[in-house]
């Protein structure tokens, strides 16, 4: 089989925050001093020049800009990156540009100069609507900031924006976490992440768990929150993510359909097809600003090969969070490995029930897309 080039993304790491909330493992850092805007903008664009030749003359269909809290940067910082940027790998006509926000009043009264640099999507953490809940999970907004600044990006133009939700919190209760729910949806926003809180490692949850709801609470919460957004017109295309007809996240479909990624900023990942060579590599950069930001070092902390034996379960680890079927034919021209192949590690899924495939596709259950994990498993077999 022969590895095909899948479309392009690029993922930009902004690691600074106000404080680090105690469920956080990505990589951000509380902030000390003033950020340095300049400084790290030349850096970004720097680390994208030492990567461009993994585009492989791709455009970019979609960027995100995540952290961290990136609005805390200045629209004329995101203006210059997305700037440096299209002058370093052009940029599809359509593509995305996604930047992740905070309610507070400092980072909304921001929104509209974002718009005006070149961003078109906003994804705004909420998190959740309960007052004592945001104290609970370290947010430093309040219910009324992210109603504030929920309204401000509908009025904005843009192209799409996401509110983030997490339910299971602290002490929910179903009725609690529906109302949480109802409050996003009369927001009208077009893009919904609902997803569970989960205490990670090396999070202040993990070394001080919270009391969690029990597992049967949880699934009253998925349950009736599923049919919530569902009846109010929203699609569930992926694990933890629900939007309007026409308002799925590109950049979130190229990860989970497999294509390629380029990542630049503290800790940031790239995963890069390499047609030529038949290798598909995965790159990771430095990860604490400091040293992100020393010109004396390489901005790449470490490069590797995906092997053949690793690509199915790379893959599939993606593509099963979308809720569609799978096309055989993709996962052939994305790994190089045969679909007999990928449907023999699959055996032991199908025969529990929790996936099905014919001719062209496999696509899971409803059984299997309750216990993804489980499928993984079985590749790992």
């Amino acid at each position: 089989m022969t590895l095909q080039l899948p479309p392009l993304s690029l993922y930009v790491h902004i690691p600074w925050c106000i404080q680090k909330c105690p469920y956080c493992d990505f990589n951000s850092h509380a902030l000390k001093h003033d950020i340095p805007e300049q400084e790290y903008v030349a850096r970004l664009l720097d680390d994208l020049r030492a990567d461009q030749k993994w585009a492989q003359q791709r455009p970019l269909s979609s960027i995100f800009i995540g952290g961290g809290t990136p609005s805390l940067f200045s629209a004329e910082a995101i203006h210059a990156l997305l700037r440096g940027i299209e002058k370093i790998v052009p940029l599809a006509p359509e593509c995305e540009i996604t930047l992740e926000a905070n309610p507070g009043t400092f980072e909304t009264e921001r929104f509209a100069g974002f718009v005006k640099a070149g961003v078109n999507r906003l994804s705004i953490g909420v998190q959740s609507l309960q007052a004592e809940q945001l104290q609970a999970l370290g947010r430093i907004h309040d219910p009324e900031q992210a109603r504030t600044a929920a309204a401000h990006a509908a009025t904005l133009g843009l192209r799409s924006f996401n509110l983030d939700l997490m339910h299971g919190l602290p002490g929910q209760s179903v009725e609690q976490a529906m109302a949480d729910l109802d409050g996003i949806i009369a927001l009208n926003p077009p893009h919904i992440s609902w997803y569970q809180l989960t205490i990670e490692p090396n999070t202040a949850f993990a070394s001080r768990p919270p009391q969690l709801p029990e597992d049967e609470t949880l699934w009253d919460i998925q349950e009736r929150g599923h049919e919530k957004l569902i009846a109010a017109g929203y699609e569930q295309y992926e694990v933890s993510a629900y939007a309007k007809p026409g308002h799925q996240s590109a950049h979130n479909r190229n990860y989970w359909t497999f294509g390629d990624y380029l990542g630049i900023g503290c800790g940031a990942h790239s995963k890069i097809t390499l047609p030529a060579e038949q290798r598909v590599l995965r790159c990771e950069k430095v990860k604490h600003p400091q040293g992100y930001l020393d010109l004396t070092r390489p901005l790449r902390y470490r490069t590797w090969d995906v092997s053949t034996q690793e690509l199915p379960f790379e893959f599939f680890m993606n593509y099963l969070r979308l809720f569609e079927a799978v096309p055989k034919k993709t996962f052939e021209q994305l790994t190089g490995v045969s679909s007999s192949q990928a449907s023999a590690l699959l055996a032991t899924a199908s025969q529990k029930g929790l996936i099905k495939e014919n001719d062209t596709h496999w696509h899971t259950t409803a059984l299997g897309r309750r216990y993804l994990n489980s499928i993984l498993d079985t590749l790992l077999d």
